[in-house]
């Protein structure tokens, strides 16, 4: 009974730290790559209001075919900012969407740190219970 008493009190420590946790709002400039490791996008600020792009892909000379834009289907995917007008709340970035390439759609979009070198995203519609996590690793 003891142990479970110690281990419940240190899970519970542990969990409140990580609650008390403090990110800076520019925390997520940098260069990420996506949880399928098929492409790495630069985040970046402009204004107060943050953005990202896709700077590499497996496949770097794939057109955005699905994007609903006829006029941008030629496009090469390389360059086309996914991530538009997110802003920080405090603990995460938010308000903002993100363009998935692979469907032509998006989605409303939070973004939270889990650590200094990762990334949860969580697109959306309507409300973020209606939607998919995906995980972001940073490139160093």
């Amino acid at each position: 009974m003891k142990k479970i008493i110690i281990l419940f009190a240190v899970t519970l420590m542990a969990a409140s730290s990580l609650v008390g946790q403090e990110v800076s709002k520019d925390a997520i400039i940098g260069e990420w790559l996506a949880e399928s490791k098929d492409g790495k996008v630069q985040v970046y600020k402009q204004g107060e209001k943050y953005f990202g792009k896709i700077v590499w892909g497996k496949d770097g000379s794939r057109k955005d075919v699905n994007n609903p834009d006829e006029k941008l289907r030629s496009q090469n995917i390389i360059g086309a900012i996914i991530l538009k007008g997110f802003s920080f709340t405090g603990n995460a970035w938010e308000d903002g969407t993100i363009y998935d390439p692979n469907n032509g759609k998006t989605y409303s979009c939070t973004m939270k740190m889990k650590d200094a070198n990762t990334l949860s995203i969580r697109g959306f519609i309507g409300i973020s219970l209606l939607g998919r996590t995906t995980v972001w690793t940073r490139v160093k």
